[in-house]
């Protein structure tokens, strides 16, 4: 018997979507509704095989769908999501959800477990928006549009930072004064846990493990990027802390820097407190440093003999490598090591990069292996490496599709 749960996954001005059947865990439909506000937005429908399950109305597999047409709101873009599967499949009234999940970027010290989305609830992650203040308002328009969509079933939250609420106060706490502190909550938060849950979890299972034995170093590498350090299944550091601006150096985000370059750059340049978010999130990382957002057109530019896109992959996988050793020393060694994500399921060049260095720790990277394409979980250590290093692909729609239902199934027991 399937057991649909929708996915979603909203932002300013679009939202993703996910119908999958957790009998099977085979994602039945995706969609992607954007431009929402523009004068003409865009809504497309994917079907898949496992949409043709037994009882189930036959659809058309394996194809997309396109439409464009004004969507004003989200609440038009949830009627352009309904209309889709009414006309390409899978039929909404053979497959209802049993549950709507939803992702949240913020979930401050309040949330650290997927939550039952109620009235109180959603005024708490308006109220956290001073914390993520491009996410949580736009979670929540998706929120508000999905649950009128779907008034009689349980949506839930699942909140990036909720695997981080097991960081130590060591890991946690900026050293800053530290009543301050308290009273504007500042704190290390963590972002991408859903992620980092499902590919800790995931490599355990892959290595045949108890989770609870593994000592874990977790990479999750795309245009934004983040490290976590697991132990046993808990996170125990994290590389994002108030916002997901620090760490590592990203597409157009710097990671860390000495907050002392924005006291400089406010007196000897004029610029303003928005100027400065705008520098550090928009203009800077692999962008700033080489005109290249992407780690594919840095490699055509470092290929094409470009210094400054050399420079920028320097300094990128400078800060992997610092990160790494960093969190050996934390965990007190390693048993895995994971890279997931868009880039770090994709690029070899990254994988030997970040990694080059720790030979001391007894980490070999196998060069056919790491070089090989593949699709699922795979070894690209040597046999005689004394840490697995795996590629391990993120399904962060899955984990928030497995929580939202158990927790959907244990309020309705």
């Amino acid at each position: 018997m399937s057991a649909p749960v929708l996915v979603v996954n909203s932002g300013s001005s679009s939202f993703k979507y996910q119908l999958i059947d957790m009998a099977s865990e085979r994602t039945l439909a995706s969609g992607l509704v954007e431009r929402i506000g523009e004068a003409v937005g865009k809504a497309t429908h994917t079907v898949y095989p496992a949409a043709s399950l037994e009882g189930a109305m036959p659809t058309v597999v394996d194809a997309t769908h396109h439409n464009e047409r004004p969507i004003p709101d989200h609440t038009a873009g949830f009627r352009a999501m309904i209309e889709a599967f009414s006309e390409y499949g899978p039929s909404l009234d053979d497959l209802a959800p049993v549950a709507v999940g939803h992702r949240v970027v913020h979930g401050g010290a309040r949330f650290f477990a997927p939550t039952l989305i109620t009235p109180l609830v959603e005024i708490n992650i308006d109220e956290l928006s001073v914390l993520a203040p491009l996410h949580n308002p736009a979670n929540l328009a998706g929120i508000v549009a999905a649950k009128k969509t779907f008034p009689s079933v349980p949506h839930v939250a699942v909140f990036d930072t909720a695997f981080h609420q097991t960081l130590p106060p060591s890991a946690y706490t900026y050293a800053i004064d530290a009543e301050l502190a308290a009273s504007h909550r500042i704190r290390r938060y963590g972002f991408h846990g859903t992620s980092h849950k499902f590919v800790s979890e995931a490599a355990a299972a892959f290595v045949g493990r108890d989770l609870t034995e593994l000592k874990q170093i977790v990479f999750h590498l795309g245009n934004g990027a983040s490290v976590t350090a697991i132990d046993g299944g808990r996170s125990v550091d994290t590389s994002m802390g108030l916002t997901p601006l620090e760490g590592l150096v990203m597409g157009t985000r710097s990671g860390d820097i000495d907050p002392a370059v924005l006291f400089h750059l406010a007196r000897r340049a004029s610029m303003s407190i928005d100027d400065l978010d705008a520098l550090l999130n928009k203009r800077s990382g692999l962008l700033g440093l080489s005109g290249h957002s992407d780690q594919r057109d840095l490699q055509a530019a470092i290929a094409a003999g470009d210094d400054q896109a050399a420079l920028a992959f320097d300094v990128y996988l400078h800060r992997l490598r610092g990160y790494a050793g960093a969190y050996l020393a934390q965990l007190g060694g390693a048993d895995v090591i994971a890279f997931t994500a868009g880039v770090g399921e994709n690029s070899a060049a990254v994988r030997a990069g970040a990694l080059a260095t720790l030979g001391f720790a007894g980490i070999e990277i196998d060069p056919e292996r790491n070089q090989a394409p593949g699709r699922g979980i795979r070894v690209i250590s040597t046999d005689a490496s004394t840490v697995t290093v795996l590629v391990v692909p993120t399904d962060e729609e899955l984990e928030i599709a497995r929580q939202a239902l158990t927790l959907a199934d244990s309020a309705l027991s």
